[in-house]
């Protein structure tokens, strides 16, 4: 096979390659007073982008899990993560090797009950609390601005029939 072939190969085995797996968390927390939905997001360290804190598959791990331990790693909040997925996005993904894969990420939501004060990727990104409306504008990936949106539709139900439940019946 000549290299001129085998590259030829090569570019279209990269192509037909499926998405590589990640696993994400939305982290959301509900502010006392208002009621209102806040939204954890950080910039990537590579580009600057707003994105939500996801990683690759850990080995003994559930996929909820890994997305609760990279909120903790590269974000400092510690909380509880649902085990059924909110959905999922695909974004592109230049490895440190230069190659570029699609990545597909699996996100869960994860309510923040604590933040810790040192964390493994402290100081290498920025960390805003913003609404649902505000995190949807600001993430480049159609497909995760939808799932914000969809995640506020669900947390809307979620708080009424949560309010519905605390009035008292006459």
């Amino acid at each position: 096979m000549t290299l001129l072939a085998r590259l030829a190969s090569d570019v279209q085995l990269m192509f037909r390659r499926p998405p590589r797996q990640q696993y994400g968390a939305i982290c959301y927390r509900v502010k006392k007073k208002s009621g209102e939905v806040e939204v954890l997001l950080l910039t990537s360290r590579d580009t600057g982008r707003w994105v939500i804190p996801k990683g690759w598959p850990m080995s003994g791990k559930c996929a909820h899990e890994v997305a609760a331990q990279e909120a903790f790693e590269e974000a400092g909040v510690r909380g509880v993560a649902e085990t059924e997925t909110l959905g999922a996005y695909t974004y592109p993904k230049v490895l440190r090797d230069g190659v570029q894969v699609v990545c597909k990420v699996q996100v869960y939501a994860l309510e923040v009950t604590d933040m810790a004060k040192n964390f493994k990727e402290k100081g290498e990104r920025r960390i805003e609390w913003v609404s649902l409306d505000e995190a949807a504008g600001r993430v480049r990936e159609p497909e995760l601005r939808g799932l914000f949106l969809a995640f506020k539709r669900k947390m809307t139900e979620r708080l009424s029939a949560k309010a519905a439940k605390q009035i008292p019946a006459e």
